[in-house]
């Protein structure tokens, strides 16, 4: 009985540290946005909002991202979600970036955990920091590259009563394409 106990234990404490660790992620990714001055207003006003601490980004003509996330109403943590990307156009090269999603009011929250939820390639994307393809996001519109926060777009406009901040990671990416990206939410 007691070789089969020490296994147990040992995989329910590495468990424990890992969930520690996945919520430790949440939480850096929180802080870091909310140290970026452009949203920090959002996180004042805003219902809730979606936190992706790592989406990953790679094409060559034909493209795709993929992350996971969760979404928090009223700053508590409601439920996960997970977006994925498709685009086509020019593009070469691969990037990570982490994503925040600001819900406006309860109507936009609603929308958003209704089960799946598409941003159109309309959507604006405001990239933080400095960074290849600063427009990574939902419009692929185009490669940039800027200097700092002082060179980047640093506000944003709610479309569909959503406002999406990034702030790229590492990587590099050209593209001129079109994509949009794909939204679930998975109540806790």
């Amino acid at each position: 009985m007691r070789h089969f106990l020490i296994p147990f234990v040992f995989l329910l404490s590495a468990l424990g540290v890992s969930a520690q660790a996945w919520a430790d992620e949440y939480r850096e990714t929180v802080n870091m946005f909310r140290e970026a001055e452009a949203p920090q207003p959002y996180f004042k006003s805003a219902y809730g909002y979606a936190v992706f601490p790592t989406i990953g980004k790679g094409g060559f003509i034909v493209g795709g991202a993929y992350g996971e996330g969760r979404v928090y109403k009223h700053h508590k943590y409601m439920g996960t979600t997970s977006m994925a990307q498709a685009s086509v156009g020019f593009q070469l090269g691969g990037q990570a970036y982490s994503q925040i999603i600001f819900f406006e009011d309860q109507r936009a929250y609603d929308e958003f955990t209704s089960g799946n939820f598409e941003f159109s390639a309309q959507a604006a994307v405001v990239a933080i920091t400095a960074g290849a393809s600063a427009e990574a996001g939902t419009k692929g519109t185009g490669a940039s590259v800027s200097g700092g926060q002082n060179n980047a777009r640093t506000s944003a406009d709610y479309y569909r009563g959503m406002a999406t901040f990034i702030i790229a990671k590492g990587g590099l990416m050209y593209e001129a394409s079109l994509a949009g990206q794909k939204f679930t939410f998975t109540p806790k």
